[in-house]
């Protein structure tokens, strides 16, 4: 359950958050996921 994120998402959904909160997180999680992802290639690749 909690690599589905079905309690990410409960915790989420106990308060409104705005539009323009909601755009901001999930900007910064993109982010968060793209500098991992690059982090985890640069450690397969060995640079």
């Amino acid at each position: 359950m909690q690599r589905e994120g079905l309690f990410r998402e409960m915790k989420l959904r106990r308060h409104y958050e705005k539009p323009s909160e909601r755009r901001a997180r999930e900007a910064a999680e993109a982010v968060r996921r793209a500098r991992k992802m690059e982090r985890k290639r640069i450690e397969r690749e060995g640079f």
